[in-house]
């Protein structure tokens, strides 16, 4: 079995010498969501066997299967409403199938303490070395409200005389979904052994259901690129779980009440900018009383010299100009949210700031653009991911800069009349847009949204 934090094993049945006519779990708990049957059984018959189940002892006509199964050498489908047919439910390898094999057949039954009627999906197959081995897949109905607390299957020959044969085993596993145990709605719920983490991919609502303390990332929005080949500033990063940007300030975990509903606002990625506009800043991003700044968009071409770009949490690149020495500035960062972007030189645009590292600065000799500044990692998701990192610049002579580490765009170029595409920043890591180039009219690329996750521990 695939190891799953919310897959807990309840029982395990292991048929003994002698045989057992059934295998059974009885009073199963009523905490899980949904349930995972695993068999590996073999019968005391000359033949393959279907295997039956049955719900609380039930064994009336309120069961019903479609499957489809195939043997090697044909395929076929069925379907009937009976309690003596519900069998489909994989096959035991018999006696006079190759030694020491065992059929193998997955159940889940999701929802099994709802009031609706059960659903059941089954995967099986045998091995017998040969042919005519079955492979099957089933959809199984019990048309009954009852919760179930109890499960038996049995070898369904119609010959009492026939059982699963010993080192038969089944396991019994409840389920939860990531969200059970939660104490707080909103967000794409996940969890450890630890903690429980609310991913916000998009703005929503975050509502403790008990007073938490939450540790929390907020980035905002990547500034936009330009065609004249700056790229853009990564959004605002702000974490209590490492170091962010601009001056390596750790944050302070929040204190949040009980069914008070937290606006959670994550921010778009600017727009790239063409040959007469700057790239477009990023949005901020929300949570509680905590906001991220939207990275700084890229500075435009100008003659004789180009255009700062935009501050934001991180700044844009500088815009390129006509002559060496000729300078713009790379936008300023915000404070402990990110830094300036790199400065352009002549020819040479600047790269985006980045949470960690300032843009790299362009360079008029070739025409080199800078790299996006680097992004910061953090481990509040579950595992170590870098985010907010800077757009590189473009090249209108086969210098490009790449992004900074944490989803920046990397800059395009153009290399003896061929175009190297440049790209956007990374959706939901809030990287600058990369640059694009002039000389191809390809435009500035755009930045990656934000991201807002928030953790407490269980």
């Amino acid at each position: 079995m695939p190891t799953n934090p919310n897959m807990v094993a309840i029982q395990t049945v292991t048929v003994g010498s002698g045989g057992a006519a059934s295998i059974d779990f009885t009073s199963i708990p009523q905490t899980y969501t949904d349930l995972q049957i695993v068999v590996s059984a073999r019968n005391s018959s000359s033949a393959g066997i279907d295997m039956g189940m049955r719900f609380n002892g039930n064994t009336g006509t309120n069961y019903s299967y479609r499957s489809i199964y195939g043997s090697g050498a044909s395929a076929s489908s069925g379907s009937a409403s009976s309690e003596t047919l519900f069998t489909r439910a994989g096959y035991s390898a018999g006696s006079t199938y190759t030694a020491s094999t065992f059929s193998n057949v997955s159940y889940y039954i999701p929802n099994y303490t709802g009031s609706n009627n059960k659903s059941v999906s089954i995967d099986g197959a045998n091995e017998q070395n040969s042919t005519t081995a079955y492979a099957q897949l089933v959809a199984g109905l019990w048309a009954q409200t009852s919760a179930i607390t109890s499960i038996t299957l049995y070898v369904n020959s119609g010959n009492t005389a026939d059982n699963f044969a010993q080192y038969s085993t089944a396991t019994l596993y409840g389920v939860t979904s990531s969200a059970y145990g939660a104490k707080a709605t909103g967000g794409i719920i996940t969890s450890d052994a630890n903690y429980f983490y609310h991913t916000f991919l998009a703005s929503g609502t975050f509502t403790p259901t008990s007073n938490i303390t939450a540790d929390y990332l907020v980035v905002a929005g990547g500034g936009g690129g330009t065609m004249t080949n700056a790229g853009g500033g990564a959004g605002g990063l702000r974490c209590t779980v490492t170091a962010t940007g601009g001056g390596g300030s750790l944050e302070s975990a929040l204190s949040l009440t009980a069914s008070t509903a937290y606006t959670v606002t994550v921010g778009a990625g600017g727009a790239g900018g063409n040959f007469t506009t700057n790239g477009t800043s990023g949005s901020n991003s929300v949570f509680s009383s905590i906001t991220s700044t939207g990275g700084g968009g890229a500075g435009k071409y100008g003659n004789p010299t180009g255009t700062a770009g935009l501050t934001g949490g991180s700044g844009g690149g500088g815009g390129f100009s006509e002559s060496s020495g000729n300078t713009a500035a790379g936008g300023a960062g915000t404070a402990n949210q990110g830094y300036a972007g790199g400065t352009a030189n002549g020819g040479g645009s600047g790269g985006g700031g980045g949470a960690g590292a300032v843009g790299g600065n362009g360079t008029h000799s070739g025409y080199v653009g800078g790299a996006g500044g680097a992004g910061v990692a953090t481990s509040i998701s579950g595992s170590s991911v870098t985010y907010a990192g800077g757009g590189g610049a473009g090249s209108e002579q086969g210098n490009s800069a790449n992004g900074g580490t944490g989803g920046g765009g990397n800059g395009a170029e153009v290399n003896g009349g061929v175009v190297t595409a440049g790209s956007a920043g990374t959706a939901n890591t809030g990287g600058g847009g990369g640059g694009g180039t002039s000389t191809n009219s390809t435009g500035g690329y755009a930045g990656g949204s934000g991201v807002v996750i928030v953790r407490y521990a269980k």
